[in-house]
Protein backbone atom coordinates (compact mmCIF):
# COMPACT_ATOMS: atom_id res chain seq x y z
CA UNK A 1 0.00 0.00 0.00
CA UNK A 2 2.70 2.49 0.65
CA UNK A 3 4.22 1.42 -2.73
CA UNK A 4 0.98 2.61 -4.27
CA UNK A 5 0.83 6.07 -2.19
CA UNK A 6 4.62 6.92 -3.39
CA UNK A 7 3.82 6.18 -6.89
CA UNK A 8 0.60 8.03 -7.02
CA UNK A 9 2.33 10.74 -5.13
CA UNK A 10 5.37 10.80 -7.78
CA UNK A 11 2.23 11.04 -10.65
CA UNK A 12 0.66 14.18 -8.83
CA UNK A 13 4.38 16.09 -8.49
CA UNK A 14 4.80 15.00 -12.43
CA UNK A 15 1.27 15.65 -13.06
CA UNK A 16 1.64 19.61 -11.43
CA UNK A 17 5.31 20.02 -12.82
CA UNK A 18 4.35 19.26 -16.35
CA UNK A 19 0.98 21.59 -15.80
CA UNK A 20 3.39 24.17 -14.37
CA UNK A 21 5.62 24.11 -17.35
CA UNK A 22 2.82 24.31 -19.89
CA UNK A 23 1.37 27.51 -17.84
CA UNK A 24 4.88 29.37 -18.29
CA UNK A 25 5.47 27.96 -21.78
CA UNK A 26 2.11 29.69 -22.78
CA UNK A 27 2.57 32.96 -20.85
CA UNK A 28 6.30 33.28 -21.84
CA UNK A 29 5.74 34.19 -25.45
CA UNK A 30 6.00 38.11 -26.71
CA UNK A 31 3.00 40.26 -26.33
CA UNK A 32 4.06 42.62 -29.02
CA UNK A 33 2.09 42.54 -31.64
CA UNK A 34 3.75 42.83 -35.02
CA UNK A 35 4.22 45.49 -36.83
CA UNK A 36 1.43 46.86 -39.66
CA UNK A 37 2.77 46.85 -42.91
CA UNK A 38 3.91 49.96 -44.41
CA UNK A 39 0.58 51.90 -46.19
CA UNK A 40 1.69 53.49 -49.63
CA UNK A 41 -0.72 56.20 -51.35
CA UNK A 42 0.27 57.08 -55.07
CA UNK A 43 -0.83 61.10 -55.43
CA UNK A 44 -1.09 62.58 -58.70
CA UNK A 45 -1.56 66.30 -58.94
CA UNK A 46 -1.94 67.79 -62.41
CA UNK A 47 -3.47 70.59 -64.23
CA UNK A 48 -5.42 71.72 -60.92
CA UNK A 49 -7.01 68.08 -60.00
CA UNK A 50 -5.63 65.69 -57.15
CA UNK A 51 -5.97 61.86 -57.35
CA UNK A 52 -7.11 60.46 -54.74
CA UNK A 53 -9.38 62.38 -53.70
CA UNK A 54 -11.48 62.43 -50.46
CA UNK A 55 -10.20 59.00 -49.90
CA UNK A 56 -10.95 56.82 -46.54
CA UNK A 57 -7.82 55.03 -45.57
CA UNK A 58 -7.18 52.44 -42.88
CA UNK A 59 -3.80 52.70 -40.53
CA UNK A 60 -2.55 51.70 -37.16
CA UNK A 61 -0.89 54.14 -34.62
CA UNK A 62 2.72 54.44 -35.22
CA UNK A 63 2.15 52.46 -38.83
CA UNK A 64 4.22 54.11 -41.48
CA UNK A 65 2.67 56.24 -44.13
CA UNK A 66 4.38 56.70 -47.41
CA UNK A 67 2.97 59.69 -50.36
CA UNK A 68 4.36 59.01 -53.09
CA UNK A 69 4.05 62.16 -55.05
CA UNK A 70 3.98 63.52 -58.71
CA UNK A 71 3.21 66.90 -59.42
CA UNK A 72 3.24 69.62 -62.49
CA UNK A 73 2.96 72.54 -59.50
CA UNK A 74 3.73 73.35 -56.08
CA UNK A 75 1.78 72.99 -52.83
CA UNK A 76 2.43 72.44 -49.34
CA UNK A 77 0.92 68.93 -48.27
CA UNK A 78 -0.69 68.90 -44.57
CA UNK A 79 -1.16 65.90 -42.69
CA UNK A 80 -3.55 67.11 -39.83
CA UNK A 81 -2.24 64.79 -36.93
CA UNK A 82 -0.31 64.26 -33.60
CA UNK A 83 2.19 64.95 -34.57
CA UNK A 84 1.06 67.50 -37.28
CA UNK A 85 3.23 66.94 -40.43
CA UNK A 86 3.81 69.90 -43.23
CA UNK A 87 5.79 68.70 -46.71
CA UNK A 88 6.55 71.10 -49.59
CA UNK A 89 5.58 69.63 -52.69
CA UNK A 90 7.73 70.48 -55.66
CA UNK A 91 6.51 70.49 -58.92
CA UNK A 92 8.11 67.46 -59.67
CA UNK A 93 7.54 63.56 -60.22
CA UNK A 94 8.65 60.99 -57.97
CA UNK A 95 8.61 62.57 -54.86
CA UNK A 96 8.13 60.97 -51.39
CA UNK A 97 6.99 61.82 -47.63
CA UNK A 98 7.02 59.74 -44.96
CA UNK A 99 5.31 60.13 -41.80
CA UNK A 100 3.62 57.88 -38.84
CA UNK A 101 0.52 59.03 -36.67
CA UNK A 102 1.05 58.62 -32.55
CA UNK A 103 -2.48 59.31 -31.91
CA UNK A 104 -5.38 57.31 -32.58
CA UNK A 105 -8.57 59.45 -34.84
CA UNK A 106 -9.33 60.74 -38.15
CA UNK A 107 -5.91 62.32 -39.97
CA UNK A 108 -6.73 64.51 -42.72
CA UNK A 109 -4.28 64.81 -45.64
CA UNK A 110 -4.40 67.98 -47.72
CA UNK A 111 -2.78 70.31 -50.42
CA UNK A 112 -2.84 73.65 -48.91
CA UNK A 113 -2.69 76.08 -52.28
CA UNK A 114 -4.93 74.13 -54.16
CA UNK A 115 -7.38 73.27 -50.95
CA UNK A 116 -8.00 69.75 -51.75
CA UNK A 117 -8.64 66.88 -49.12
CA UNK A 118 -6.92 63.89 -50.34
CA UNK A 119 -7.26 61.65 -47.91
CA UNK A 120 -9.02 61.04 -44.47
CA UNK A 121 -6.59 58.76 -42.85
CA UNK A 122 -8.54 56.84 -39.73
CA UNK A 123 -6.02 55.62 -37.29
CA UNK A 124 -6.70 52.92 -35.10
CA UNK A 125 -4.83 51.67 -31.67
Amino acid sequence: MRRAKETFRGTLIAAGVAALVCGLVGCGGSTNKPAAAPLDVNVTIANGQVTPANATLQAKVHQQITLHVTSDATDELHVHSTPDHKFQVAAAPDQTFQFAVDVPGNVEVELHHLNRTIATIQVQP
